[in-house]
Formats: C-alpha cells, structure tokens, sequence
C-alpha cells in the first residue's frame, strides 16, 4: 500500500470497480493505468487487480460494452457484435437541430411563460407560427391554456422535456437576463428597423 492509500480513508474493492467503471465511461477514450492510479490513489499491484475484475463482468453476454487494453492504457468499447446496430442508429433520421429562430421563440417562450403567440410576435417583430408549431412538435413546448381575453387566444410555456435537455430542475434556474444586453439588443433592432424604414 502506498503513503498516499494510507492517508485516505479505505475504499472497498466493489468502489473502485465502480469508480474505474466511471472513469473509462466518462472519458470516452483510452486512459492510461498510471493516471488511473493517480486519480484513485491506487498501487499498481490493486489497480490490476480491480480492473481485472471489471473487464471480467463485461465480458460476460449480458453486456453490449467491454474493456480492452491498449499497451498501458484501458478503453470502454462497444462489443463488435453490437456493430451492425451502431450502423443502424447512425443511418437513422435524426432530429434536426433548433435553428436560431426557433432557439429565439424558445428563449421568449421559456422568460415570458405563459405567453400568447401575439406576444411573442410583439417581440420578435414578425411572424412565428412556423417557430411556435416546431417547439411544439419537438416537445419542448406545449399549450397550458386560454387566455381569459377576446379571441382567448393560447398560451404557451416549456414542458419537462426542454427542462432535460436544457439542464435545469424548473425555469428558476435558467440563466438570468443582463438588463444591459437586453437595452443593446433593442437599440440595434431599432437601428435596423429605422435603416429598413429610411429613417
């Protein structure tokens, strides 16, 4: 046992499975066994033999992953078996990506929440049927209700699903807006209407 495994307190065989098991999944790539030790304070001789263990569980069938040894170095890698499925998924339609005026709604969307799509369009300045209908397909967006006014047009708000991609427990924890960006931002959106105006 090294002076550094010493002055910690003990950690089972079973933690630092588990914590090898983090490591090589987090990273994603090749780590050699020196760093692994140096991050988990281990000796060479109880590195081995805890990652011997964790290689032996995945290379059981009821694993899509395994670990393989490069030299000195280990890598969490898909079992070749699995190949044909990772081609599939590739080949698969994927979800497009938000474009900025769909991220632009959505910013609105999520600061202004409830809100009408005649609000929205107060702010962005135009049109956002297209941008609205999108969130709403991609289920980041959703009708809460009416508005109790003439027309009781909709009012719309985030869902759970854009709390997960964005990160955040509830919309208290998105990102506070600097006042002094939003004042920049509606002097040069006036400037360029003015410009498009001929003033």
């Amino acid at each position: 046992m090294t002076e550094q495994e010493m002055m910690t307190p003990e950690r089972s065989d079973e933690d630092i499975v588990a914590a090898l098991e983090a490591l090589l999944f987090t990273t994603g790539e090749a780590v050699k066994a020196d760093r692994l030790c140096r991050a988990l304070n281990l000796s060479e001789a109880r590195f081995q033999e805890c990652m011997t263990e964790l290689m032996d569980r995945f290379e059981t069938e009821d694993h899509g992953i395994h670990i393989i040894r490069l030299d000195d170095a280990y890598q969490m890698c898909t079992k070749e078996s699995y190949f044909a499925d990772l081609i599939a998924l590739e080949l698969a339609p994927k979800k497009p990506s938000l474009s900025d005026v769909a991220m632009e709604t959505l910013s609105i969307i999520a600061y202004k929440q409830p809100v009408t799509k005649a609000e929205i369009e107060r702010i962005r300045g135009v049109n956002s049927d297209h941008a609205v209908n999108k969130l709403v397909e991609y289920r980041l967006v959703r009708e809460l209700g009416r508005l109790n006014a003439p027309g009781r047009p909709i009012l719309f708000g985030t869902t759970e699903e854009f709390l997960r991609c964005f990160g955040v427990s509830d919309t208290t924890e998105l990102p506070a807006i600097d006042s002094l960006k939003v004042e920049d931002f509606k002097a040069e959106v006036e400037e360029e209407i003015q410009e498009k105006v001929g003033v």
